[in-house]
């Protein structure tokens, strides 16, 4: 999984995103940071699980709907399903090694 620092691909919002088969950087610095990093590889095995393209319809609908139901928009990202998986398990840097085929399902 090859990382990219470039902070022209990414939202003002963000400091980082998973565009399979990359995770996007904007600094250099967070290459080091291992819970972010392993918070970013989740969102690539989440992408892998859905064969990249519905991943990205899917996130972008549960959002959407979130969007409705907080009126929020932090709100609403911080509770799609594929976030909260990501977010709850990203200190746990062996998560991967044992996480179970569609575990986002579990956040929903």
């Amino acid at each position: 999984m090859p990382i990219v620092v470039n902070k022209y691909l990414i939202g003002r919002h963000f400091v980082g995103i998973a565009l399979w088969p990359f995770i996007v950087v904007k600094d250099h610095h967070l290459k080091e940071d291992e819970v972010f990093i392993n918070h970013e590889r989740i969102h690539l095995r989440q992408q892998a699980e859905l064969l990249v393209i519905p991943f990205y319809f899917v996130y972008f609908t549960e959002y959407i709907i979130r969007l409705l139901q907080y009126r929020n928009s932090q709100a609403a990202y911080r509770n799609i399903s594929f976030e909260r998986e990501a977010y709850e398990m990203e200190t746990e840097l062996s998560y991967l090694k044992n996480r179970k085929l569609w575990s986002f399902t579990k956040f929903l």
